[in-house]
């Protein structure tokens, strides 16, 4: 297989219906070995480490320049840690590492594996868009949420390390950039998205459970912060390689 296809050959763009964001908080030694030695984690009083579930709606999905119509509209699940890359341009660059990655397509999965590196399966997803309430499910993957998304005034969850939402927001994602890493060359594949009227809304979380988080290494995780944004436009560029030389 031609490999270089998986490095982002192309930029993309799609429209996100919706995209939620629930972050959960760890202490930091717990995430540090889930990381490749080319990053280091994103804290929080150098003592909290991250790690976000966002699930997102995506519209008309294509790669840049096609028109809308030759889109596709799949449901898009990122398990990522929050991290830090110093890069060969000396710029340090906030972004994500994926841990999983899930999609309710086998379109997406196919086409994804093709043209990236996060490992896309395909799962069920149950979704029930109200007013007043949002709650998504999946049986095969075992999870699910509800979020209350009436009240404007939202506090943060109790079990959260941040003292406010202006604190909480910079760990709300999705942020600029996205890494993977290659461990036999040292390569960083580095995809940097781009979007406009961001304004992530805070939503309240009723419940959740995450089967995902189950997992010893994710144990004594705590609900940090929930967002959400809807009707956005959003584009992925082509991804950039370097080789990390440290």
């Amino acid at each position: 297989m031609l490999h270089f296809l998986k490095d982002h050959p192309f930029a993309v763009e799609a429209f996100f219906e919706h995209s939620l964001v629930l972050t959960f908080a760890l202490p930091k030694a717990q995430l540090e070995n889930q990381i490749p030695e080319c990053l280091e984690l994103d804290t929080f009083q150098d003592q909290w480490a991250f790690v976000a579930i966002a699930l997102v709606q995506t519209k008309h999905l294509r790669p840049k320049g096609i028109p809308k119509f030759l889109g596709n509209n799949f449901f898009l699940i990122g398990y990522r840690v929050f991290v830090r890359y110093h890069d060969s341009r000396g710029k340090r660059l906030r972004g994500l590492y994926i841990l999983k990655s899930e999609t309710n397509k086998k379109k997406m999965e196919f086409f994804g594996n093709i043209f990236t590196h996060y490992n896309y399966t395909t799962t069920d997803i149950s979704q029930s868009v109200g007013n007043e309430q949002i709650k998504i499910s999946s049986t095969k993957s075992d999870f699910g949420f509800t979020l209350n998304t009436a009240n404007k005034e939202a506090d943060l969850p109790v079990t959260s390390p941040f003292s406010n939402w202006k604190e909480a927001r910079r760990f709300a994602g999705p942020l600029p950039f996205t890494f993977t890493y290659t461990p036999s060359s040292k390569k960083v594949l580095i995809i940097e998205g781009v979007r406009q009227f961001w304004k992530p809304q805070p939503v309240e979380v009723l419940d959740y459970r995450f089967s995902f988080l189950a997992q010893e290494k994710f144990e004594g995780h705590q609900l940090a912060n929930a967002f959400m944004v809807s009707q956005i436009p959003y584009q992925w560029k082509k991804g950039r390689v370097e080789i990390w030389n440290q």
